[in-house]
């Protein structure tokens, strides 16, 4: 089962190239549906807000902590109305610079079926001295 093909826009890959994907890329992925229901997680040892399969099926408000429910669901109303495609903000969670983005998700008709929700630490990101960051990319290895 997972060499099954799976063909997607711009080619195809196997269900064990996709899992691979996103077990080894950085940013955590969480797809909620059109009902608001959290459907998959991406699960990667990099995340920072961890997911189990309990919280598979649940309202996407029961998985974020109450300071923060009134603005997502500000968010997916906005998403829900067609009056929102993106929100990327950036907050600060154990010291680091943290990008939380929702992604409004609609079909070929443009109706709306989710929401992804794109989490990533941005600490390593720099803006003045990239130059120097780089180029420490390139010759030092990091895992």
């Amino acid at each position: 089962m997972n060499n099954e093909t799976i063909n997607l826009l711009g080619g195809s890959l196997t269900l064990t190239q996709l899992n691979a994907i996103f077990q080894t890329i950085p940013e955590e992925f969480d797809f909620i549906d059109e009902h608001d229901i959290v459907r998959w997680s991406s699960a990667n040892k990099h995340r920072l807000f961890k997911r189990t399969d309990d919280d598979l099926g649940k309202h996407v408000l029961e998985v974020h902590p109450g300071h923060s429910q009134e603005r997502v669901k500000q968010v997916l109303q906005q998403m829900h109305d067609g009056k929102r495609g993106v929100l990327s903000l950036i907050i600060h969670y154990h010291g680091k610079p943290v990008n939380i983005a929702f992604y409004s998700l609609h079909d070929e008709n443009g109706k709306y079926i989710g929401c992804v929700e794109v989490t990533q630490d941005v600490s390593g990101h720099q803006e003045k001295g990239a130059w120097l960051h780089n180029i420490k990319q390139v010759l030092f290895k990091h895992k």
